[in-house]
């Protein structure tokens, strides 16, 4: 059985996860972490009616208390590194689908498992459907390198762009040149209307209610387009991802970025 911790199991995607990890039968859910649960509170869900999972504010109360393997979070960007950080300080592995990562912070956690050997995963997305979409639109843009990105999510999304819209954008950009896409003599009449700039390709980003996660990558070509798209309709859409990260990460030696680099 993998032990695992649920850090932010108040917010959607956390309330998601934590179900997954209840209704696994290789995983224990031996704590949940939130800094606006109740004090000695125990997790309560009517679909699981005999757990009794204890609920923590503080990271630092529930390390002395609770034993773990692998620290899911789905927090908010403002603190996703310093609970990465300390789940690697106590060495538990993190699975992590918080974004807004610096490419700095990045580097400086993959740097502190492999000195110290222990297992990471940071993934922009958890959707199967959706790593194969940034693998088919790095594939193509090996052939149409004139490409924009539109990612649309709900309103309640803190970060633009998207971090999925963002790892698209590098993996495209490991296979495609530097380029300047359009009129030269382009003005834009509102700022900000061709949307913001990775390497000479636009990202554009939707933010309405009633949407989940959503991205289309457009190709131009000569007298041609081409469009791939990826919609999750439910956020239960990301759980296998998730759960794979869960099992994968507790035999690495290593901090992983992309669920791709695991498929």
């Amino acid at each position: 059985m993998i032990k695992v911790i649920v850090a932010g199991y108040q917010g959607k995607m956390g309330s998601t996860a934590t179900k997954m990890v209840l209704s696994h039968t290789e995983f224990e859910l031996v704590a949940v972490l939130d800094p606006h649960a109740e004090i000695n509170a125990l997790w309560e869900d009517a679909a699981f009616p005999d757990v009794n999972v204890p609920v923590f504010k503080k990271k630092e109360d529930l390390v002395k208390k609770v034993q773990a393997d692998v620290w899911i979070d789905f927090t908010i960007p403002a603190v996703a590194y310093e609970h990465t950080r300390f789940a690697l300080e106590h060495k538990i592995a993190p699975v992590v689908g918080t974004t807004g990562f610096t490419d700095a912070q990045v580097t400086e956690l993959k740097a502190y498992a492999k000195a110290h050997k222990i297992g990471g995963l940071i993934a922009p997305n958890f959707a199967i459907g959706a790593v194969l979409m940034m693998q088919f639109a790095q594939k193509a843009a090996q052939y149409l390198p004139d490409v924009e990105i539109i990612e649309l999510h709900h309103d309640q999304k803190l970060d633009a762009p998207s971090g999925t819209a963002l790892k698209t954008a590098e993996m495209i950009a490991e296979v495609r040149a530097t380029k300047k896409q359009g009129n030269s003599a382009e003005k834009e009449l509102l700022p900000g209307a061709r949307g913001a700039d990775y390497e000479g390709m636009k990202i554009h980003s939707v933010r309405l209610p009633g949407l989940i996660a959503h991205q289309q990558v457009l190709f131009g070509g000569t007298g041609e387009g081409l469009t791939i798209r990826h919609d999750s309709y439910d956020r239960a859409s990301f759980m296998s991802g998730v759960a794979l990260g869960v099992k994968k990460v507790v035999a690495l030696e290593e901090f992983i970025y992309g669920l791709e680099n695991l498929l």
